[in-house]
């Protein structure tokens, strides 16, 4: 029996006149991750992508498993396609649906008539299509309000499709459509989450890590450097640009005040991070703050570093509390590593009471006492870069 995938788009189909535009993104990016797995026929029509595996070495679920990590899709559903009469859809569904339907009590059927020339409605077809599950399967029982699987049967323009259930897609719209950001990407659970929501509004990412060698070790980098390559995994390529901090922070601890490190050092970051994203073409920087969550955190401190930058600065975790950010973490499988008990450049000479309501005046004043241009400079001379690239 044939089987196919189909990858429903989710908010492309609201995209008016340049709605062709985002399709072909999200096809291009499918076709360069299937490539990867195997040989596949892929088309597209009726707001979905068809993708048929072309022989016996090119596994449908590995073609499912790189769709799944799509931006651009609501919906994938593993199905089998026969003719669009009812004896071909009845005769499928029988043989089809049992296995998919063997750890179920109740079921109901459904059908999608987009091909309005059809001669039955859905209504009709719905009927007729359970009606054949209960023959082969009678100890199933007809549940429309809360199934335990609900089977879908579609009439479209060339073949109906029958299929039990459909997995979540990965949402958003597609890689790369809206243009490039600057994530500043830590060791810890947050930035690659930010990393992942704004690549699922269409961002490229590239991003900067900031490291104290040898107060952070090899091991904290590739940390972090495992979670870029756990990313690029939804976001396609990423570049990763190191910087080392020892000489700034080493600066500040001989000459500022320690409850204003913190701030300073965060000062500096931006300032970087803003310096790195012109150098590589990218319009914004993103983040991982959560408002409230660190003392670096609070509504006066972002404003002190964001004084800092001229360039848009998204936080698309402001609002979310830890645990929201943890199952987004799970989600990704970027948490195992995140946690991983490795140091990052914020720990390192953090202070006893930092401060949580800065004054902007007073934190330039502390920062008047250092020769900030010569430390950026100095900086920005230790950039290594390293790319991952999901094809």
């Amino acid at each position: 029996m044939k089987e196919i995938i189909l990858c429903k788009y989710g908010e492309i189909v609201l995209k008016g006149l340049n709605r062709g535009h985002f399709e072909n993104l999200l096809e291009q990016d499918m076709r360069k991750r299937l490539k990867k797995v195997g040989s596949y026929h892929v088309t597209r029509a009726q707001s979905t992508l068809y993708i048929e595996p072309l022989d016996d070495f090119s596994d449908i679920e590995d073609a499912i498993r790189c769709a799944k990590k799509v931006f651009g899709f609501v919906s994938i559903s593993r199905a089998c396609v026969c003719e669009k009469n009812m004896d071909s859809i009845l005769a499928a569904a029988k043989e089809y649906l049992p296995p998919l339907l063997a750890g179920a009590k109740t079921f109901k059927a459904e059908a999608k008539r987009s091909d309005k020339t059809f001669a039955l409605k859905s209504p009709e077809i719905s009927a007729l299509t359970g009606g054949a599950v209960l023959e082969v399967m009678p100890r199933l029982k007809v549940d429309v309000n809360h199934p335990d699987v609900t089977v879908r049967v579609e009439i479209r323009e060339t073949a109906a499709y029958i299929h039990a259930g459909a997995e979540k897609g990965a949402g958003g719209i597609p890689a790369g459509c809206a243009g490039k950001a600057m994530l500043l990407l830590s060791g810890g659970i947050d930035s690659p989450v930010a990393g992942y929501m704004m690549a699922k509004r269409g961002c490229t990412l590239e991003a900067v890590h900031f490291e104290s060698f040898p107060y952070t070790s090899e091991r904290a980098r590739e940390k972090v450097l495992e979670l870029a390559k756990l990313v690029s995994e939804y976001s396609g390529k990423i570049r990763v640009h190191v910087i080392s901090l020892t000489k700034i922070q080493e600066t500040l601890v001989k000459t500022c005040e320690e409850e204003y490190f913190t701030l300073l050092l965060r000062r500096f970051m931006m300032r970087l991070a803003t310096k790195t994203a012109r150098q590589v073409g990218a319009e914004a920087l993103i983040t991982g703050e959560s408002l409230g969550q660190v003392a670096s955190q609070t509504l006066q401190a972002i404003g002190t570093t964001d004084a800092v930058t001229d360039i848009p600065v998204f936080r698309p975790l402001i609002g979310m509390d830890k645990e929201e950010i943890i199952q987004i973490a799970r989600k990704i499988d970027t948490f195992e590593t995140s946690i991983l008990p490795y140091e990052d450049c914020c720990t390192v000479f953090t202070p006893k009471h930092p401060k949580t309501k800065p004054e902007l005046c007073k934190v330039e004043a502390e920062e008047a006492k250092l020769d900030v241009a010569a430390l950026e400079a100095e900086a920005m001379l230790t950039m290594t870069t390293h790319t991952f690239a999901l094809y």
